[in-house]
């Protein structure tokens, strides 16, 4: 994703980028790893860009998506 659609994921939620960053952040329990927050923050991008991608149309069908996994096992 650009930065300009990063940005734009960001606006959609009425925060900037980082003010979103630091809610989650202080959201995790005091004793999260560095690993466990950057898993966090990993994960919210990947559910922001999956659903800009819904937003724009960009999804395959179930049965699509189960032909191609089909593939990538033979």
């Amino acid at each position: 994703m650009s930065s300009k659609e990063n940005d734009a994921v960001a606006r959609a939620s009425g925060l900037s980028a980082q003010e979103r960053i630091l809610r989650l952040v202080r959201a995790l329990p005091e004793d999260s790893s560095y690993d466990e927050i950057l898993r966090e923050l990993a994960f919210v991008r990947m559910v922001d860009r999956g659903l800009a991608d819904a937003g724009r149309g960009r999804t395959i069908d179930t049965n699509e998506l189960r032909a191609r996994v089909r593939q990538w096992q033979s």
